[in-house]
Parts: C-alpha cells; structure tokens; sequence
C-alpha cells in the first residue's frame, strides 16, 4: 500500500475569540490558494488513490476537498483518528477497512503526522524528525496488507513549495 500523509494548508493563527473550538480554525485565503496549487502539483505525481481519510476539523477537512477538486482524488471520509491528539496506533486501526485499497491519503496534523511517519518507519513516534510544514506530503510504502509498525518505507517527503512548482511545470 502507498500512504500519503497530508498535512493541512496554512491557517489563521488561534483565536479563542473567532474560534472558540480550535476544531472550527480554517484555512487562510492564502493558504487555501497555495494549496490548491499544491494539489494540482500533487496530481502530477499522485495520478490516483483509492481512498481520502481526513481530520474532520475545518482546516483538514477543506484541505481533503481541495484534493478531491484539485487532484482529482476521492472525496474524503470523516476519520476521527487522524484529529489532533489522536496516537499512530488509533490510525492503524482506522486503515484496516482499507488494507485492500492500494494508495490511500491521509489528511491531518502536526505533531500527529511526523509522529505517525516515524511509527510507521521505525515503531516509536519519536525516532524520526521530519519537518511536516503546512501543505507537506510525505509518500510512504507500506508493504502489503495492514500497515504496521516499523514496516514502512519512506519515498519521499515533499514542501508545498515542490509541490506548487510541480502544478507550474505540468501547466
């Protein structure tokens, strides 16, 4: 299976005043416009995945739906294991419906998707530092069947900037 882990665009900073539930927090004008341009980049190296699982909080959310309108990917299914705070093993387990599908993203948070990348690397989620900027996409392979824990292979780890530039290239 080859994952791809999404993190969300860039977002309005926290304010409990506008965003009492940092859950409701979007996306910027910018950040949305740059990760459009991103998902179009992403399209060029990605052509098809089988399944989009996303965080349902706002900014995660709008980034999946811009990979489907974007990449062309499917629209995402709801996954309440990649919501912040949430740990690798609960994602795991939120994959095994999907152990069949051959590539599959999964859209959500820092500190959640370094730590989910290094699990999945080497079975602890502090062993690998990776940077996961806002818009980043890592591709990862996992082997057959059901992720698991120290079993996969990172392919590549991209910053939107690579990723809009790709979108530039194919225009």
């Amino acid at each position: 299976m080859d994952l791809y882990l999404v993190r969300h665009g860039v977002a309005y900073d926290p304010d409990p005043a506008q965003w009492p539930d940092d859950k409701d927090r979007p996306l910027t004008q910018d950040g949305e416009k740059r990760f459009r341009r991103a998902a179009r980049g992403l399209r060029e190296l990605v052509p098809t995945v089988s399944v989009v699982l996303s965080s349902r909080w706002v900014r995660a959310w709008r980034t999946a739906e811009l990979l489907e309108k974007e990449a062309r990917f499917p629209g995402p299914i709801a996954c309440e294991a990649l919501e912040a705070g949430r740990s690798p093993a609960e994602v795991l387990q939120a994959l095994q419906p999907f152990a069949g599908s051959p590539a599959v993203v999964l859209v959500g948070h820092e500190p959640n998707m370094h730590e989910l990348a290094s699990y999945l690397l080497t079975a602890d989620t502090g062993h690998v530092q990776i940077e996961f900027r806002k818009g980043a996409v890592a591709h990862l392979q996992v082997g057959d069947g059901s992720p698991r824990p120290g079993a996969a292979r990172l392919i590549w780890l991209l910053p939107p900037k690579v990723l809009r530039a790709t979108a530039k290239l194919s225009s």
